[in-house]
């Protein structure tokens, strides 16, 4: 198993709602560092954080590149209202679970500052 494999099917997992599997692709000793908020979860605070979440959101890939025990997904997360965005660093084990992940997340588009506008005329 690939490691864009491995990151792939974790995104499906997520996107489907399987809980119960997610443990089941992540190491015992898995950490999850999460850019945005500063928090670092085990495998447990992980899949609760996930099951928890508040609001249903599709997770949809967008581009997934891998090589050697590396990958990377840019993912576009929705609720059908609001939109945000996520990449996901991955690093897998020999059995092809994932032991290590960074997810950076951004909200949806927004304007540009002011001083990147396209002019009124272009």
């Amino acid at each position: 198993m690939t490691a864009g494999t491995s990151l792939a099917r974790f995104a499906a997992i997520l996107d489907a709602r399987e809980w119960a599997q997610l443990p089941g692709i992540l190491t015992e000793d898995f950490v999850a560092h999460l850019v945005h908020t500063g928090e670092t979860l085990d495998r447990d605070g992980f899949v609760a954080l996930n099951r928890d979440y508040p609001i249903v959101v599709r997770f949809l890939v967008e581009d997934l590149v891998s090589t050697g025990d590396r990958a990377v997904l840019r993912a576009r997360v929705s609720d059908g209202q609001q939109t945000w965005y996520v990449a996901s660093f991955a690093t897998v084990a020999a059995d092809g679970r994932l032991s290590d992940l960074v997810e950076v997340w951004a909200d949806g588009a927004s304007e540009p500052p002011e001083h990147r506008a396209p002019a009124a005329d272009a």
